[in-house]
């Protein structure tokens, strides 16, 4: 058998790229097919803000001709600034369950980022930190919520024959009985949006930009220290907002302010994925209709962040943010989170006091390639 990695460079092996995962998982009863013309924005630097300041290459490997695994390569400038790493990421990655293409596909992707002067290669990151990340290691045969990375399990075994190790361990909580839960815990909880000069607010949707850079602003400071983050542009946040009317709600998001400005900020999601799925990845007008009716009845809630300036993170934000955040799920059947790092603790404990339990398992791999030099 013979296989091929080549980059994507053309419309042709684009689409070979966008479609293979609908050749992986067209028996899958749970999976979720992506918007495709979402994941080519996505992957589209002259779009994408994201890739001003990171390159991407794109590979494919085929076998007789036909496609059979694929991964982006992305290489952030940013972050070998600010953490001193020369890391390489990847995303994207699927294959067929086949180790011979998995093994040709990662050789390419390692040695153009050899070429390119890194040092480590990680991921996945589907393209970068603040986006779907982790192989999923855990929870198969059930469907993924909103947010949440899906893939066979053998796509473990992949990586660790390839040389990979675990470099973080992540995981999402769930609470299936969130309505009654809160009833029973806080039962004597009252509603409160003022507390002395803090106040909390919806979100606007009448003043969407001012409302992103509120909320970016916030993130940008209370995510500052967490592994591998890089502080957002506000144009790479307008554009991974632009479909925020489809998977919440204006009071689904709340704006703690202290004095008039904004200091912590709670985002749910309602997860979508279930009429998300009816979509097959192929938008149009009768299934937008259908998507927007599918909403309505959305009962699972996802807390897509809770962040709080470091400067207020002791005080009275935070009460109104768990204030909200209670008063809020108490309207739904089932609470999840996305992604977090046990080394997370003021999320661990927030999520606590939500009775959220560990649910599934998410691990971000490495690579490093200064053993391989060394063994030439």
């Amino acid at each position: 058998m013979s296989y091929q990695v080549i980059p994507v460079n053309d419309s042709r092996t684009m689409d070979d790229f966008i479609r293979l995962p609908f050749s992986i998982y067209k028996n899958d009863p749970h999976w979720v097919a992506p918007v495709t013309q979402e994941v080519r924005r996505t992957l589209n630097p002259s779009l994408n803000p994201y890739f001003k300041n990171a390159d991407l290459k794109l590979f494919l490997c085929r076998k007789e001709k036909e496609p059979v695994s694929r991964v982006a390569v992305i290489i952030n400038r940013n972050h070998f600034k600010k953490f001193g790493v020369k890391a390489a990421f990847f995303g994207f990655f699927e294959s067929l369950e086949d180790t011979q293409a998995a093994h040709h596909l990662f050789s390419a992707a390692e040695n153009y980022c050899i070429g390119q002067g890194a040092e480590l290669l990680e991921g996945p990151f589907n393209p970068h930190h603040y986006s779907e990340l982790g192989l999923q290691t855990s929870g198969h045969g059930t469907p993924p919520t909103f947010f949440q990375t899906y893939n066979p399990p053998y796509y473990q075994k992949f990586l660790e024959h390839s040389g990979f190790s675990v470099a973080e361990r992540l995981h999402t909580r769930k609470n299936e009985t969130i309505r009654d839960y809160l009833h029973n815990r806080y039962k004597n909880l009252k509603a409160s949006r003022v507390n002395g000069d803090y106040r909390i607010r919806p979100f606007n949707m009448r003043d969407i930009p001012n409302e992103l850079e509120r909320i970016r602003e916030v993130n940008n400071d209370a995510f500052s220290d967490n592994w591998h983050f890089l502080p957002l542009s506000l144009d790479e946040y307008t554009f991974s907002a632009k479909y925020l009317r489809l998977v919440t709600k204006p009071e689904l998001i709340q704006i703690v302010e202290h004095k008039g400005k904004p200091v912590a900020v709670l985002h749910y999601v309602l997860d979508v994925n279930p009429a998300l799925k009816k979509m097959k990845g192929r938008p149009g007008p009768l299934k937008y209709g259908r998507f927007l009716y599918e909403k309505k009845k959305i009962r699972k809630l996802v807390i897509f962040s809770v962040a709080v300036k470091k400067a207020y993170q002791r005080g009275r934000a935070f009460y109104l943010i768990l204030n909200a955040a209670c008063r809020i799920a108490k309207k739904y059947d089932s609470l999840e989170t996305t992604w977090m790092s046990e080394k997370n603790i003021p999320a661990v404990q927030t999520a606590q006091l939500l009775g959220l339990k560990e649910d599934k398992y998410f691990f971000i791999y490495k690579k490093h390639f200064s053993t391989i030099k060394k063994g030439k």
